[in-house]
């Protein structure tokens, strides 16, 4: 199973020895290297310097936030990065949720999936470049009526690399990983747990069944999990708990986190309803203390290199076909070591 190393975004600043730490990532073998964007770093920015300092590793953005740009823009800097790095970029896409869409970039959030669906529909007609750009959706009209008048359909300046740069869509609840079945060349997954497969599977089968002609060749499921290697397992699910908390607690309001929501539908409600209470109260050490060590394992791969070696075994056999490593490990070679064999 391919591996690659999702690098999330940047807090203070890029990490230490970041350069070196890039180019060691490609010389492990690992498969690729991913970032994110929340309301800080931009997703492209770093692809970019990235792509300048290695020669073969994809380059993957989970994800660039689709309020964050116009579909167009999003396109542009897709394919100008695609010709620059040799063909090497993932483009994952997804609607982030609403406090960032509205309140970090003033979209409206609402029918999140059809603005998926013609947001995605209007980047690949930049892509395929096969005639100039109009469009008449809901949220989408191209050029824009009224205005000045003079705007006029246009085609791409560039040609693009890829005509066909592969498209994933970033995507937790059923519906939305049904529509990356039905409109994407794959699925990013967040905190999948293999226990869960049957149930993925089957909204992706709802998606492929919508798509004509069913699943298409190269259609890929990427899932984004937390690798701690430790002897100490306990020790290892300490330093996976506390963004476990974060995400099933304090990422977005009270009945709008979508995180929460995963391990809600997972069987785990009355969990996932405590550590939120607990750490919207500010307990935010409580809210990691309440998740138990069986949870991280169903979501994280810890322990010794052993462990984590027989338990990759568990995702191999599911829908995925390749995972990142979540963040930007300090130990890269003990972590390659764990999962490259």
């Amino acid at each position: 199973m391919p591996v690659g190393i999702n690098v999330g975004h940047f807090f203070d600043g890029p990490p230490p020895r970041w350069g070196e730490r890039v180019r060691r990532i490609e010389d492990l073998g690992f498969d690729g290297i991913w970032f994110a964007e929340a309301y800080g770093s931009d997703v492209f920015t770093p692809l970019a310097w990235c792509a300048a300092r290695t020669a073969r590793i994809r380059l993957g953005t989970a994800v660039a936030q689709i309020p964050a740009r116009t579909p167009a823009a999003t396109a542009m800097s897709a394919a100008t990065l695609d010709h620059l790095s040799g063909g090497r970029v993932v483009l994952g896409l997804g609607v982030s949720g609403p406090q960032v869409s509205e309140g970090w970039h003033g979209v409206a959030y609402p029918r999140p999936l059809a603005r998926t669906r013609e947001y995605v529909d209007v980047v690949r007609q930049v892509l395929a470049r096969e005639r100039p750009l109009s469009y008449d959706g809901e949220f989408h009209r191209l050029p824009l009526p009224g205005g000045t008048g003079l705007g006029k359909p246009l085609r791409s300046s560039l040609h693009p690399l890829r005509p066909d740069l592969p498209i994933q869509l970033g995507a937790e609840g059923p519906r939305n990983v049904a529509l990356a079945a039905e409109i994407a060349d794959g699925w990013h997954a967040m905190f999948f747990a293999p226990a869960a497969d049957a149930f993925y599977r089957a909204a992706l089968d709802a998606g492929f069944a919508r798509r004509p002609g069913g699943r298409p060749a190269g259609f890929e499921v990427v899932a984004t999990v937390p690798v701690v290697v430790d002897e100490d397992i306990e020790h290892a699910a300490d330093r996976v708990r506390p963004q476990l908390a974060l995400y099933i607690g304090g990422m977005g309001a009270r009945g709008a986190n979508f995180h929460h929501d995963v391990f809600a539908r997972t069987g785990h409600a009355e969990l996932a309803a405590r550590v939120q209470h607990l750490y919207l109260r500010g307990e935010k050490r409580a809210a990691a203390a309440a998740i138990p060590t069986a949870l991280v394992e169903q979501v994280a791969l810890i322990g010794p290199a052993g462990k984590i070696r027989e338990d990759l075994g568990r995702w191999e056999s599911t829908v995925v076909d390749s995972i990142a490593v979540q963040g930007l490990p300090e130990d890269l070679e003990s972590v390659a070591r764990a999962v490259l064999g």
